[in-house]
């Protein structure tokens, strides 16, 4: 399959399922079936729209929207005239916005009116002066100018595969994923890249049309484009597109035949503990991936007997390899499965290095580096952070520690850095600390990951006061709902007398213990 998209742009290739499979479903959505053909038409459409109003070659689209059919028409419509999509999540807030808005350039924004009781048309009105390159807003769903339908109406299908002029290696997304110093960098994914990591997923996973993939992730994160998404368009299967997860809506999504269950330890726990999911018919599903961290032994064993004893895999990738970069292979035991995250993908290199960037022997631990044709093409407009992580030779610093084993396989032995993992969801200490550091009554802060039952991990905050004030905790809870998203608030605030440093003046985190964890 990675021979089949080699040299292709993403509009190129769906022009082609278009062709060859023009009825085939490709995305199921509630009672909706889209197939390739209707997909083609409507982005071709859209791409006019995009151009009537002002869009072309270069030109950024920010989208901040649920998972729809609509967003992806939106995708590959950008696709086709070679704009570049700034992927948003809706439960981004002020901080998230206005910087990625900012540090991109965008010039329209796509966004949904609402999204879980949260009005945007009035967040945005009041957040436009921080946003001064955002030309026009138009919403989903509106039934005004403002809205995407009329803005798209008046297009043309077409089963051209878009301008010519598109290049496999014109960036098509960009994804931010947060920094260690509290700015998010925005990783730049090609048209190459994003089709490389699918079909190298595809391939290992043998994805082929008769497969229904559950597309639970969303659509900012590699896990919903790429691993969902762009492997079923290259394997020619089809994707049941939840707009978000709940497990009522597995179930929904589980008459559709699924096959493949994909999806983050923190969901599967919440499956199993649904009765509505007690009862549902998973005898179609072959294979269940897990992404985001190990599939530990005990959750395996509930997930084979839940699912009826399918293949399971671990799936490793990050937004600098645009989707998967390493999965289980087919022939791994479930104590293998338990204990490493799987072996490169075909196309992919691994390598294990120590501090001075030399290789290590099988079985020490270092850094994890990984080249291939997914790796991203840098972070957007930050050239000493692309230089910092991308090698001129191709190599990818992921910052985990990992180990390798004499057949290849690799485990993940340390965090990126200071990172936890909440649900799936990927939080930098450092850009809550910012939050919490900003208010006159906090002198020191430190956020750290502890253990949580559903989510995996969660945020715990400690802090210092500033001498002669009083820290009103419920304000810094809510100041850090006002500008951060959800999953990066921490659940609990400690105020401490002081923090343990290190002697070059550091926090040390490895000392934090909560005491008020409930």
């Amino acid at each position: 399959m990675i021979q089949a998209v080699a040299g292709k742009t993403i509009g190129a290739v769906l022009a082609e399922r278009a062709a060859t499979t023009p009825d085939a479903p490709f995305i199921h959505f509630g009672d909706d079936t889209i197939t390739f053909a209707d997909m083609q038409a409507r982005a071709s459409r859209a791409a006019d729209g995009l151009r009537g109003a002002g869009i072309g070659h270069g030109d950024r689209i920010a989208i901040a929207a649920a998972n729809s059919p609509d967003w992806l028409v939106a995708y590959f419509a950008a696709a086709r005239i070679g704009a570049i999509l700034v992927t948003l999540n809706v439960i981004y807030r002020e901080h998230e916005f206005t910087y990625m808005l900012g540090q991109s350039g965008a010039t329209l924004l796509l966004c949904d009116e609402s999204a879980g009781g949260f009005d945007f048309r009035p967040f945005l009105a009041d957040l436009a002066p921080q946003i001064p390159s955002v030309e026009r807003t138009v919403f989903f769903g509106a039934s005004d100018d403002d809205g995407w339908a009329a803005l798209t109406a008046s297009g043309t299908a077409s089963d051209a595969p878009g301008d010519p002029a598109v290049s496999p290696d014109d960036p098509a997304v960009i994804l931010y994923t947060s920094g260690t110093t509290g700015d998010p960098k925005g990783a730049t994914l090609t048209h190459a890249s994003l089709l490389a990591s699918a079909a190298m997923q595809a391939e290992r996973f043998e994805q082929g049309p008769d497969d229904v993939l559950l597309g639970a992730l969303p659509f900012n994160h590699v896990g919903g484009l790429t691993c969902a998404v762009g492997s079923s368009l290259v394997a020619g299967g089809s994707v049941a597109l939840l707009p978000r997860f709940h497990p009522d809506l597995v179930v929904d999504a589980a008459t559709r035949g699924l096959t493949i269950f994909c999806g983050v330890p923190t969901m599967l726990r919440m499956l199993l503990a649904s009765e509505a999911f007690a009862a549902c018919d998973l005898s179609s599903v072959r294979l269940c991936v897990v992404g985001g961290s190990n599939l530990e032994p005990s959750l395996a064993e509930q997930v084979t007997e839940r699912f009826g004893g399918p293949r399971l895999a671990n799936l490793y990738g990050l937004s600098e390899t645009s989707g998967a970069s390493v999965i289980s292979p087919a022939s791994d035991s479930l104590a293998i499965v338990a204990t490493t995250i799987g072996t490169p993908l075909d196309g992919v290199e691994a390598r294990i290095v120590g501090d001075d960037g030399a290789d290590l022997p099988r079985g020490e631990a270092g850094e994890l580096q990984l080249r291939g044709a997914c790796v991203a093409a840098g972070y957007w407009d930050k050239p000493a952070e692309t230089a910092a992580t991308f090698s001129d030779d191709g190599w990818l610093a992921t910052g985990d520690i990992a180990t390798m084993t004499d057949d290849g396989h690799l485990a993940v032995v340390a965090r990126k850095k200071e990172m936890y993992v909440r649900g799936g969801y990927n939080v930098y200490p450092a850009e809550v600390e910012n939050v919490l550091a900003s208010d006159p009554a906090v002198a020191m802060c430190a956020v750290i990951g502890v253990p949580h039952a559903t989510y995996g991990e969660t945020g715990y905050a400690f802090v210092v006061p500033t001498p002669g004030t009083t820290v009103d905790v419920d304000r810094l809870m809510a100041s850090c709902r006002t500008s951060l998203a959800e999953y990066k608030v921490p659940d609990a605030v400690e105020v401490v007398a002081s923090l343990p440093m290190t002697p070059a003046g550091k926090i040390r985190k490895v000392l934090l213990e909560p005491t008020n964890r409930g």
